[in-house]
């Protein structure tokens, strides 16, 4: 979350085993249990919030997977053209163990762990 449950559907018609938090008993829980959760069932976190690139560099997550979406408010069309890059780049092991932001006009990679002020450029 905040991203839109329709994301969700368009991974899973193309074969992800992808779920929104709304879905799950994660819609109101502290990021952290997500994190938790989305480690312990092997998932990448998809999101828009950017509070998780401080909370996995805070704990030197180093087994957590995540892609974020910076930049203000995306369609869902916008986020799903974007999606279809990142999945068209980056391999689905490249994604284990990593930090994808995309903006409006780029896509970044960086393995985890981040460090604490490594979380802003």
């Amino acid at each position: 979350m905040p991203l839109s449950q329709g994301l969700a559907a368009w991974l899973r018609d193309r074969g992800h085993d992808a779920v929104h938090a709304a879905d799950t008993d994660l819609a109101a829980v502290p990021d952290a249990t997500i994190i938790a959760r989305a480690k312990d069932e092997d998932r990448t976190i998809v999101t828009a919030d950017l509070d998780y690139p401080r909370l996995l560099a805070l704990a030197q997550e180093q087994d957590a997977s995540l892609i974020l979406f910076r930049d203000g408010n995306w369609s869902e069309t916008a986020v799903i053209d974007r999606m279809t890059e990142v999945l068209e780049q980056i391999a689905e092991n490249d994604l284990v163990r990593s930090i994808v932001v995309i903006d409006r006009f780029r896509i970044r990679r960086r393995r985890l762990p981040l460090y604490p002020g490594q979380t802003n450029d």
